[in-house]
């Protein structure tokens, strides 16, 4: 299958560059995918879709702030995104440059409050990099790092004022456990207020966990869907949600999946009954993709040509999908992290 099938126009206007306020005032655009039937609502209508007993399934990742600045010994600017630890203590990461960063090299980021020895480039780009000070490099980012929006979203020269906004909307209200790199957006939109109001519905919610790293984000650059390699992303399924999802499972109650990593995290659980797991997924879920989890999804508006755009395209036919989206544009909805969401029945 061919890459551009899943590409589509988009005018920058269309990029939302600052949320909603508040969460649940962002649009809800509804699809059933049997029909194709389209409702326009506002976020916080999407009670009346769900009905007692069903499950709502969340990511409960939290975003680093693993985004700095600093200077390289040529006195060039360089910025560096933290991707993930790996076992043997060394870092991934992203950097970016005016020049050519070399193994060996130095970087002094954070105004020299962290320090860091390139070791490595791989052929996609992705550095590795050894950590000399400080000793708790996640304490350093708490207090110096930038959250790494995405780069559709404009913020070099930016009021500070706009940092801030950053550090409490690019994270859920419900996210825990430290390790993402990006946000689960499609769980941006939901406030306190509303999961309480979800819950006293008779909506059941479980959490689940999946670190959102470069296989979520990283651009397709194959022509052809199936020569596409997912990176592997760190997930867990604790045992309370595994038992209640194992429990609707049984009872054969709905299952919503918030957001395309709380699916892949679904749909990388073994057949039959659900047990705790917790390891690295590289499933790539892409059109004819059988699903055996989920039933419904709350999810964003996604970029052409990505790998969202194609799970999304599984879950709902990708004509379907694409008209959905064609006519998102000419009604005024907000693309992409902090845009609206779409809740695929």
């Amino acid at each position: 299958m061919k890459v551009s099938l899943f590409d589509y126009e988009l005018p920058p206007e269309r990029i939302a560059q600052v949320p909603a306020e508040p969460r649940d005032a962002s649009r809800l655009m509804v699809l059933d995918r049997l029909t194709g039937r389209i409702e326009h609502r506002h976020f916080f209508d999407i009670a009346e879709y769900l009905r007692p007993g069903d499950l709502l399934v969340m990511n409960d990742t939290r975003v680093i702030p693993s985004r700095v600045y600093g200077i390289r010994r040529t006195m060039g600017k360089v910025e560096v995104v933290f991707l993930r630890e790996r076992a043997d203590g060394l870092w991934e990461a992203l950097i970016g440059s005016g020049g050519h960063v070399m193994p060996g090299e130095a970087l002094k980021l954070a105004e020299g409050s962290i320090e860091v020895e390139v070791t490595a480039k791989d052929e996609e780009g992705v550095f590795t990099l050894k950590v000399i000070r400080p000793d708790d490099l996640m304490g350093a980012l708490e207090s110096f790092g930038h959250m790494p929006v995405p780069p559709y979203i404009a913020r070099k020269g930016k009021a500070a004022a706009l940092e801030g906004l950053d550090r409490t909307r690019y994270q859920t209200v419900y996210a825990e456990k430290s390790g993402a790199v990006a946000a689960p957006t499609a769980g941006l939109h939901f406030t306190e207020a509303l999961l309480a109001h979800l819950t006293e519905s008779g909506i059941r919610i479980a959490k689940v966990t999946l670190h959102v790293g470069l296989g979520t984000f990283r651009p397709v650059k194959v022509d052809t869907v199936e020569d596409h390699v997912m990176h592997k992303e760190y997930f867990e399924v604790g045992p309370k949600a595994a038992e209640a999802i194992e429990s609707a499972r049984r009872e054969r109650r709905r299952l919503v999946a918030v957001g395309t990593t709380t699916t892949r995290t679904l749909e990388s659980l073994p057949e039959g009954r659900v047990e705790p797991a917790r390891g690295h997924t590289d499933l790539f879920i892409h059109p004819p993709y059988r699903f055996r989890r989920v039933d419904q999804m709350v999810t964003n508006f996604h970029l052409p040509r990505s790998t969202l755009l194609m799970m999304v395209s599984a879950f709902a036919e990708r004509k379907r999908i694409l008209a959905a989206y064609e006519e998102a544009k000419r009604e005024g909805y907000r693309f992409y992290s902090y845009g609206d969401a779409m809740l695929i029945l």
